[in-house]
């Protein structure tokens, strides 16, 4: 297959990235157990839904489940599933499924082979070097989404970064997607996908983002959706319909357990993939029971806890053990499959580089479809960092360049620049040179490969100061994306509205 020769976009003379693409990945998948070992845990997990079940916190949930056949105890809210019932359930559901971004250019396929990269969602702190570590602000939510839309690597707005605090919680999120909706025109993932009104707040501005209606929004999706399971083997109210609501829509939405080894679930990493497994199937039949077909896919979160202290931890070999055997198991099931990149980090340093990279070098090897928190994580999710987002969008953008195809058609071998060089020669000013200087090689956001006297008499900045100096000129540089008047005040006049519905005038 020929190489694909990108053409860069320099913002400034600082500043080189690819063009928005997709990624799609021509390697096998890394398999770290076998068949037969798949099966294992896909049985082991059919024992804990038929024996054990699931809570599931949610009339309206209950009342789907038991309609499917499901064994439902009212008084306990404790369902237990037949092993042929949810084999039966996982039938039919889209193996992959598309985002229709605002920007039709920046429409994006999930599934497969593609890879696909999306903010970090869900912080409560930001931070920079210049004012450190802070509650997040609306400016702040702001910033994040632009710089979002940006970042050509980054294929997903996915969560508008930090929440911002001093907005009231009941409303904030309709701030959050007025900001994903109008200052980017990539798609979506809501932040905050835990009750039904948000769910369905999400779709009614998905719908006017895009000019459509249910039919045409179920017809072309546009968002992304996630709900977690409150391991071990609880699905709250919020979570459940929150799902259910997706379902219906017709939008995509995975199922994640958050399996932590040690504390919500089994402290082996083989136990922990059985509850994870078993949590996310009983999430995506509860999908299909809500509307059958619909896209409903498997979501990976196992990692473990710092058995000396009790904290999450991140980024680890368990981490990435875990994300390529349930990229096994997604497969299995003919599903999608997300992830994250993730560090416990406090800081962007070495730690926050290490972490990051044995995360995303899993998921690429495992083809998880959805990479949620590539940009931007720290501190175990607690914090979204600037100049984190900038070093994440380096180590994602030199992935999908070791991802491209090699050109070895003749005129890309060279044979007759060799030639021409000869023994003891070089090949700087040969006409292949020549021609091919410019692009010939990957050009990186953030590395700097000058000699040790010209970086120190610049300045011998950090990567980490570098990253800081980008991301402003990036804001600096930030123009909105073109969006009709019209549709962008239909967005703010349903916000005004539902704000008023929420919090009425006492």
């Amino acid at each position: 297959m020929a190489r694909r020769r990108t053409k860069r976009t320099p913002r400034n003379s600082a500043f080189t990235q690819r063009p928005f693409s997709e990624v799609r990945t021509p390697l096998a998948p890394v398999e770290m157990i076998s068949a037969d070992q798949v099966e294992v845990i896909h049985h082991t997990s059919l024992k804990v839904l038929r024996d054990t079940g699931l809570k599931v916190d949610s009339a309206v949930a209950l009342d789907l489940l038991a309609g499917i056949g499901a064994d439902v105890d009212r008084k306990t809210n404790r369902v237990r599933f037949d092993p042929a019932l949810v084999e039966e359930m996982l039938k039919g559901i889209p193996a992959e499924f598309t985002i229709h971004a605002r920007n039709p250019a920046k429409t994006v396929s999930v599934g497969g082979n593609s890879l696909t990269f999306a903010t970090v969602s869900g912080p409560s702190f930001v931070s920079d070097l210049d004012r450190g570590r802070r509650a997040g602000t609306l400016e702040d939510m702001r910033n994040f989404v632009r710089l979002s839309s940006m970042l050509n690597i980054f294929h997903h707005e996915g969560g508008a970064g930090c929440e911002p605090l001093e907005l009231p919680p009941e409303t904030r999120h309709l701030d959050m997607m007025l900001a994903q909706t109008t200052l980017c025109d990539k798609g979506w993932q809501p932040c905050w996908l835990n009750s039904a009104s948000r769910a369905r707040d999400c779709i009614e501005m998905a719908k006017i983002a895009l000019q459509t209606d249910d039919d045409g929004l179920r017809a072309r999706p546009g968002i992304i959706g996630g709900i977690n399971t409150n391991s071990p083997l609880l699905l709250d109210d919020s979570q459940a319909e929150g799902l259910i609501e997706f379902a219906r829509a017709g939008q995509p939405i995975h199922v994640t357990p958050f399996t932590l080894a040690g504390a919500m679930s089994p402290v082996t990493i083989g136990g922990s993939l059985v509850q994870q497994n078993a949590e996310a199937l009983a999430g995506i039949v509860l999908g299909q029971a809500a509307c059958a077909g619909a896209p409903v896919f498997y979501g990976h979160f196992t990692s473990n806890v710092d058995m000396k202290t009790g904290s999450p931890a991140f980024g680890t070999p368990e981490y990435a053990q875990s994300v390529i055997v349930s990229g096994q198991m997604a497969r299995r099931y003919g599903l999608p499959i997300r992830s994250s990149n993730t560090t416990a980090a406090a800081c962007v340093d070495a730690q926050a580089t290490y972490e990051s990279a044995m995360s995303i070098n899993a998921c690429v090897q495992g083809h998880i479809n959805v990479m949620m928190h590539a940009g931007g994580w720290l501190e175990g999710g607690l914090t979204c960092s600037f100049e984190k987002l900038i070093l994440d969008a380096e180590l994602l953008q030199m992935q999908a360049a070791m991802l491209d195809p090699l050109d070895l058609s003749e005129a890309e071998l060279g044979l007759g620049a060799i030639a021409e060089v000869g023994p003891g020669g070089h090949f700087f000013g040969t006409k292949h040179t020549l021609e091919r200087y410019e692009t010939a090689f990957y050009s990186p956001i953030l590395s700097d490969w000058r000699n040790f006297e010209t970086w120190r008499d610049d300045g011998a900045k950090t990567a980490t100061e570098r990253a800081n100096s980008i991301w402003k000129q990036l804001l600096n540089d930030y123009e909105k994306p073109p969006i009709d008047p019209a549709v962008e005040e239909e967005l703010e006049a349903y916000v005004a509205k539902r704000k008023a519905d929420i919090r009425p005038a006492s």
